[in-house]
């Protein structure tokens, strides 16, 4: 069974930005899928509209085999949500927070008293069950929001950016407690801009870029997109762009993408193990004077990401000069429209 199908979803906002354009997809049941894409690409929008929270310019949202509207307050009782930046009562303990979200959504005082105790334990916060809200750390609220948004026991759990702001302890903590959920049979939607987390927890991956769909299915389909093996070198120096000439005239192989003045993207085309022509890289940027200060090795998720985003901003490009009479009528005929007149 499909726990949401969204079903040719399209969001405009103000007759003139598009956030979600013609979005299909669907989420099976007991699965995590990772919602992945760059800020601004529609993610937020798209979880606001299987929410019910907003009404759609076009297309549908099913969630349990229901129709999703404002008016669905019974599909979302069995939802969990946290929100990226959720607000938290700052003078309020962290048990007294949960047992108000309980009695908000009518559980039994019992039930309501075993829950808190089972939750505060997953998430290892009974030591700080007293505690105010403002006096916990970053990564103690993201595992209280988690509590909240499990407090329902949940039939579908969406976490916007859980793991934003923490610290390694804190993110490997997250991942893990997702992963046990994963286990106990939750159906997850996790946003997320962090691939190797998507990459460690998701069965299922939908890429957003600019409000279209560019990739849905599951993630071993995503990895094998990538073909690359992939690194991020932190250099500095002056002979960089020297270094890098020089490396693609005897190594052709090699492609190099500056992402800033010292992060150089490095891709090796062939498969398997590539630390030989790596090694000629890092000798090449030492024989031009260019220090190395950190190797970082993109993943494979996150490889076939950066790919998609690629092919679908080339696609893009193609379609505007494509048309009949190329770019230039494309222009032309922006310059025709009508201007808006304020009233």
């Amino acid at each position: 069974m499909d726990v949401v199908e969204i079903n040719e979803l399209t969001k405009i906002y103000d007759n003139r930005l598009v956030a979600l354009n013609t979005v299909s997809l669907k989420l099976p049941q007991g699965s995590i899928m990772g919602l992945i894409g760059p800020n601004g690409a529609g993610k937020s929008t798209a979880l606001m509209l299987i929410l019910g929270l907003q009404k759609p310019t076009a297309g549908s949202v099913s969630v349990f085999g229901q129709p999703m509207a404002l008016s669905s307050g019974d599909l979302r009782s069995r939802i969990g949500f946290l929100p990226q930046s959720g607000a938290f009562p700052p003078d309020m303990s962290c048990i007294t927070y949960l047992d108000q979200i309980g009695k908000l959504f009518g559980i039994p005082h019992e039930l309501r008293k075993k829950r808190l105790s089972s939750l505060l334990h997953a998430t290892d916060l009974l030591q700080a069950s007293s505690q105010r809200i403002d006096h916990l750390s970053s990564g103690q609220r993201t595992r209280l929001g988690i509590a909240a948004a499990l407090i329902n026991d949940p039939d579908l759990l969406i976490l916007d950016e859980p793991t934003v702001g923490l610290d390694p302890e804190g993110r490997a903590f997250t991942i893990s407690l997702i992963s046990e959920l994963r286990r106990a049979g939750k159906t997850i939607i996790l946003s997320t801009h962090i691939l190797p987390d998507a990459d460690q927890v998701c069965d299922y991956v939908a890429v957003l870029n600019q409000g279209k769909l560019i990739f849905s299915g599951p993630v071993e389909d995503m990895k094998r997109i990538a073909y690359l093996n992939t690194v991020d070198l932190t250099v500095a120096g002056e002979g960089i762009d020297v270094a890098i000439e020089a490396i693609e005239t005897k190594q052709p192989d090699t492609q190099f993408e500056r992402l800033g003045a010292e992060t150089v993207r490095v891709a090796f085309q062939q498969q398997g193990d590539f630390s030989e022509a790596l090694a000629y890289v890092l000798l090449e940027f030492s024989r031009c004077g260019v220090t190395l200060r950190a190797v970082r090795q993109v993943g494979e998720l996150e490889d076939a990401f950066l790919k998609r985003l690629a092919e679908d901003r080339l696609r893009g490009f193609s379609r505007a000069i494509g048309k009949e009479n190329g770019l230039a009528h494309l222009l032309q005929k922006d310059e025709a429209q009508p201007q808006e007149t304020s009233s």
